[in-house]
């Protein structure tokens, strides 16, 4: 099987590997269709979310969809990924 390949990988995967694993909670009043169709909606940090997944479906999932803003290394209203660490985005030079 292919195995991708970047110039941080080995870094990336020790930092992923030292993110705790995290139990999904299942919120009802915000579900919506079939319950029984298999789908999930989850809310919450991509890592976090993916890591809680692998118990269940490593080497089952063929695509995942991350909706963006995610690493970017660009600076986001609503989300911060470390870019401007110990800068207030309002503050950040343009």
């Amino acid at each position: 099987m292919p195995t991708l390949q970047w110039w941080t990988r080995d870094d990336d995967v020790k930092a992923a590997d030292a993110v705790p694993y995290r139990l999904l909670e299942e919120v009802p009043e915000l579900g919506a269709g079939d319950p029984d169709a298999g789908n999930m909606l989850i809310q919450g940090d991509n890592l976090e979310a993916l890591k809680a997944l692998l118990p269940y479906y490593a080497g089952l999932v063929k695509c995942v969809y991350i909706d963006p803003p995610y690493n970017t290394k660009s600076a986001f209203e609503h989300y911060d990924d470390n870019v401007n660490a110990g800068i207030k985005l309002g503050q950040a030079p343009v």
